[in-house]
């Protein structure tokens, strides 16, 4: 079953167009990777999702049902969690005051936000070492770290990672990567923006993007064998 469809999406910024028409589908319990180079247009399709842009024309349908002209925060109390680009912790308040703040649409039900607090804590054991530290003296590995956390606190159903690799060594990206494998297989479906091709080992789909459109799409088997050289480096 799709969780997410996209259909015929157009956006821009004022006059200038950066979608234009793409359509793809996600489908409950994948983690699914759109890939293309800087300016591809990924952000601006998760940021449209999200609520944070409108389309020009087009439609994204959460669960079935048109989001239309639904505001973010109505997109959050749905099952739509955005993890942005550039991690964008609150550096002056400590990891626990971050992540409690991403439980903000669970706040009535603090038994949802207690689970979801060992939750995270069990994805990211580091993060419960450094529990009490201010964010803003993290390593960058770790605040991206506490970017997904915090995402995850409002237990969404589909979780919106931008670029979690960018800035991180190998190893820390692959921290993040298999942690978000693990979200999937708890049963959150997981759509990943990235620049680096190292995230599709982790995928069960990949959306391959280029100046707005989409290029290739893989599914399954297919992400394996997918010719990186040729659909991501125009080669």
């Amino acid at each position: 079953m799709a969780i997410l469809e996209i259909k015929d999406l157009v956006v821009g910024y004022g006059a200038f167009p950066v979608l234009h028409g793409i359509d793809f589908v996600v489908e409950e319990g994948e983690v699914c990777v759109l890939l293309g180079l800087n300016g591809a247009g990924k952000t601006t399709t998760v940021t449209t999702i999200a609520g944070l842009l409108r389309p020009t024309s087009g439609q994204v349908l959460f669960e079935g049902s048109p989001l239309g002209r639904k505001p973010p925060s109505s997109r959050v109390k749905s099952g739509i969690s955005l993890s942005p680009e550039g991690r964008r912790v609150f550096p002056r308040m400590t990891v626990g005051q971050n992540l409690k703040l991403g439980a903000w649409s669970q706040r009535r039900s603090p038994a949802l936000v207690k689970r979801q607090m060992k939750l995270v804590l069990d994805y990211f054991p580091r993060l419960a070492e450094r529990e009490h530290q201010i964010a803003g003296t993290l390593s960058g590995g770790e605040q991206q770290m506490l970017a997904v956390a915090r995402a995850m606190m409002s237990n969404p159903k589909l979780l919106i990672i931008d670029e979690a690799s960018l800035g991180l060594s190998p190893t820390l990206a692959r921290v993040v990567w298999e942690a978000t494998a693990r979200i999937a297989s708890d049963g959150t479906t997981v759509l990943m923006v990235e620049q680096n091709a190292g995230a599709l080992p982790f995928a069960d789909r990949a959306l391959v993007m280029e100046k707005g459109t989409l290029i290739r799409t893989a599914v399954g088997e297919d992400v394996k064998n997918l010719d990186v050289r040729a659909a991501y480096l125009g080669a």
